[in-house]
């Protein structure tokens, strides 16, 4: 799992605790840390061959960045590993990640043990 941060958001407590509580329960993490771009995130999940790439977002950009990364894993040739999104996503905005092909989407008061057994699921339905 990759959990990172895109764009110009500079919270990050609440990616920090999600990578936490997936560590804990035993998944392997990489972490990007603050401001990074779309196409560094997806170089990194490329590197690190993870299932799953998570984005942390409370900036607004979700619209503009979450179709960036979803397009740019599969001009990678990743287009497998899976997309989840958390953080601040407006009501009316939910729908839309998924119409781009994100396997989930978060909202700021989901559970922990909801995002661990969610991740294992996207995680485990991953081909090859």
């Amino acid at each position: 799992m990759l959990v990172g941060k895109a764009g110009l958001d500079g919270h990050d407590r609440g990616a920090r605790v999600v990578a936490r509580v997936l560590r804990d329960a035993g998944m392997e993490v990489v972490y990007t840390g603050l401001h990074r771009t779309p196409e560094q995130i997806v170089a990194a999940a490329v590197q690190e061959d993870v299932d799953v790439v998570g984005l942390s977002l409370l900036s607004g950009a979700h619209l503009a960045l979450v179709p960036r990364v979803v397009e740019l894993l599969r001009e990678a040739g990743a287009g497998d590993i899976a997309v989840v999104v958390g953080g601040v996503i407006p009501d009316e905005d939910v729908d839309e990640p998924r119409r781009m092909g994100v396997a989930e989407v978060f909202m700021q008061d989901a559970r922990p043990d909801q995002i661990v057994s969610r991740v294992r699921e996207i995680a485990a339905a991953r081909p090859g």
